[in-house]
């Protein structure tokens, strides 16, 4: 578990964490939104990389890791 939810949980103070993280602990009541209006939306990950010619091995395992997760 992350320690900045436990602590929203146990009435610590707000965490700003990733809303997909605390969606079960919003489902059951245990937190819930504050600031919506100031959460940008999370749009995924963008992976930048200077060409596909000079691409490491170790980079070409990334970008396809990446590309195929759900």
């Amino acid at each position: 578990s992350i320690p900045m939810i436990e602590a929203a949980i146990r009435g610590c103070g707000i965490a700003y964490v990733p809303e997909n993280l605390v969606s079960p602990h919003i489902a059951s009541g245990r937190l819930r939104l504050v600031l919506d209006d100031w959460s940008q939306p999370f749009a995924g990950y963008h992976l930048y990389y200077p060409s596909r010619r000079q691409l490491s091995p170790a980079m070409a395992v990334i970008v396809e890791a990446l590309r195929h997760r759900i």
